[in-house]
């Protein structure tokens, strides 16, 4: 195996950026500490361009050594689809009119649990949004359950401990509560066509274990805080 020049370079990018993505407590902290320059460092300290950043500096890296034409042709390969579609159902489902619906639908499904309104709140924001994922898409039911933990929770000044143990269940939660279908979490859709997997095989096969876990998760989490909540 003898990789290229830009093979080469991208894999050493790729490592630099896996190191920057741990790094940018670092910026953040030399932000405060340098106002100087703290537009650039708080500009590196966000996780959100650490992989866009050096993305561009390997694609300069292929307009010098290789040529405009190859640069072109590099980019013009790439799929785009994904990430634009992503991009739109996380701002469609975080705008004020689905928010709002989202929350009434949870209102009214917590109201059947004979719990506290809090609790009760709590349990179907981290079970059935997530859940919901599995028809809304993932990304779609992640920004909605955020928002509503936002507002009726983070805002509220809950305890450090509750914040990072619902911050793990949600992140568990979404990232299992999309595979009932084919089309929700991009890993099964990357490989249901290609395995021949429809709705009723992801739901006899993941579906109704998702559930499962996803409900057992969030009764946990209600039982240990039901205090705070």
């Amino acid at each position: 195996m003898n990789p290229t020049t830009i093979e080469l370079i991208g894999t050493i990018l790729f490592g630099v950026a896996l190191i920057h993505t741990f790094s940018t407590k670092f910026f953040q902290h030399l932000a405060h500490t340098r106002p100087a320059h703290s537009g650039i460092w708080h500009f590196l300290g966000e996780v959100e361009v650490v992989f866009g950043l050096w993305a561009l500096v390997l694609t300069l890296a292929i307009l010098s050594i290789n040529g405009k034409q190859a640069a072109t042709t590099y980019l013009e390969q790439q799929s785009f689809t994904e990430p634009m579609f992503v991009f739109a159902i996380m701002v469609i489902a975080g705008s004020r009119p689905i928010l709002q619906f989202a929350m009434l639908c949870v209102k009214k499904i917590a109201k059947i649990i004979p719990w506290s309104d809090g609790r009760a709140f709590y349990f179907v924001t981290l079970s059935f949004v997530p859940l919901l994922g599995s028809f809304i898409t993932e990304p779609a039911a992640m920004t909605l359950a955020g928002l509503i933990l936002l507002e009726r929770y983070y805002s509220k000044g809950i305890t450090t401990k509750l914040k990072y143990a619902t911050l793990g269940v949600l992140f568990v939660n979404i990232s299992i509560g999309g595979t009932m279908t084919t089309f929700a979490a991009p890993p099964v859709l990357m490989v249901a066509t290609k395995w021949g997997w429809d709705l009723a095989f992801m739901f006899s096969t993941f579906g109704w274990k998702a559930i499962i876990v996803v409900l057992v998760n969030t009764l946990v989490a209600t039982f240990d805080f039901r205090r705070e909540l």
